[in-house]
């Protein structure tokens, strides 16, 4: 079904759950697999034998395939449509899980970088399909709301993924590093052959999980949302020629790439810096489910309060200066307490992408989609900032390296009070 063929549909706002449970299902998908690299750090760190700056470029490979893939993901969406869209995506990941089996056998770097991308391009197309659609089914004053529930399931899952995943590939890893360090290297290429090989199941169970996914929604009625040239947001919308005249859309970008940016930082940097502390990666490994869990509780928040006692703008000037504080106390503390702030990011963080998808795509119009995309290019700050963090560090130390994250919760909080207001004037609303 294309996105042209659904001219004639009602509104996209709809009475039942389906839609939504569906897309619930779609996001708990986006955390297992997104979160799932806060482990496969210090997995391939071990395995591949490489340093932390090599090793961030985990975060690198995911994460910068959102900002290459977003505007074709565009692209496909108007020739597939919504859902189509989706079953693409979900089928694209597949195919990046299953390359995890070679990279596995020949303990290749590069091509377990080229298995993420392959993951992150399909998530693109996922996210540049789930984010604006979600927002759509109901008003857009609790837009944030209804992110907040999808968030919900993206962070039980985030919280799950770690857990599960260094159960299994970091198990006794500070024990088998013990090992390495007196084994000649013979004996260790054996040793990380074997670790390399525990990678392969979850990720062909993960390959399996996305394809049953995707028969499901091929075949489920999930409505397709309406097509580009219409009236997606209705009266709300701000008519223009072009995307380039909505300035809060580009703030709303910025914002969006810096707080990607500080987001994995505190959920998938977290293991290797409390690692780089001292702590045994053991324990550490358990380090981003307590994230995803302050997460959670600020998703609770969110879906609690907003809109009825809080205004999105108002919940993301909170995060950000929440954000502010708390990034300066782990600067200034040590060991676990830094670890606990960094971790306690996550309350922060929770609804900064809920409240800034609504905020900056309202009005756009017949621009939704590509304004969604340019969003989704913005979760490249994923890959860009923790590379700034890891270079940072070489010259001043993991710990005082978070300084990046003052500029990023400072320019969200310039976009909550006044950013997002540019360019929305109120005689420019069609009626």
């Amino acid at each position: 079904m294309s996105a042209n063929s659904t001219t004639s549909n009602p509104s996209p706002t709809v009475k039942s759950n389906g839609p939504i449970i569906i897309i619930g299902v779609l996001f708990f998908i986006f955390g297992f697999v997104t979160w799932a690299n806060s482990t496969l750090i210090p997995y391939l760190k071990i395995a591949c034998e490489l340093t932390t700056s090599q090793a961030i470029l985990v975060t690198f490979a995911f994460y910068i395939s959102y900002a290459v893939m977003a505007f074709p993901s565009a692209w496909v969406l108007r020739l597939t449509g919504f859902k189509n869209g989706m079953v693409v995506g979900l089928l694209v990941m597949a195919g990046g899980a299953l390359l995890f089996i070679p990279a596995a056998e020949a303990r290749s770097f590069p091509m377990f970088l080229l298995g993420l991308f392959i993951i992150g391009t399909g998530l693109a197309l996922l996210q540049t399909a789930s984010n604006p659609y979600i927002t759509i089914l109901g008003p857009i004053e609790s837009a944030a709301k209804r992110i907040s529930i999808m968030g919900v399931c993206n962070k039980v899952a985030g919280a799950l993924a770690p857990l599960i995943l260094g159960a299994i590939i970091l198990k006794d890893s500070e024990a088998l590093q013990t090992r390495l360090a007196t084994m000649d290297a013979a004996a260790k290429a054996v040793e990380l052959e074997t670790l390399a090989s525990k990678v392969v199941m979850p990720y062909v169970l993960i390959a399996v999980a996305l394809i049953l996914l995707s028969i499901f929604i091929y075949k489920s009625s999930i409505p397709e949302i309406r097509a580009e040239g219409e009236d997606d947001l209705g009266s709300n919308t701000i008519n223009r020629k072009n995307i380039f005249q909505y300035p809060y859309l580009w703030l709303g970008f910025i914002a969006l790439f810096l707080y990607v940016g500080a987001e994995v930082l505190a959920g998938d940097i977290i293991q290797i810096y409390g690692n780089s502390l001292g702590i045994s990666l053991d324990i550490a490994k358990n380090f981003t489910t307590y994230t995803m869990i302050t997460m959670l509780v600020g998703y609770l928040i969110g879906i609690a309060a907003i809109p009825k006692y809080l205004s999105q703008s108002t919940a993301l000037r909170a995060s950000a200066l929440i954000g502010i504080v708390f990034s300066i106390l782990a600067m200034f503390t040590n060991g676990y307490t830094s670890v606990l702030f960094i971790a306690l990011l996550g309350l922060a963080n929770a609804l900064v992408w809920p409240a800034i998808w609504p905020l900056a795509i309202e009005g756009l119009g017949k621009f939704t989609k590509t304004g969604s995309a340019l969003l989704i290019i913005g979760i490249g700050g994923g890959a860009i900032i923790p590379r700034i963090w890891a270079d940072l560090g070489v010259h001043i130390g993991l710990q005082k390296a978070f300084v990046i994250l003052l500029p990023c919760y400072i320019f969200i909080w310039y976009f909550a009070t006044y950013g997002y207001k540019l360019g929305k004037a109120t005689t420019e609303v069609a009626k």
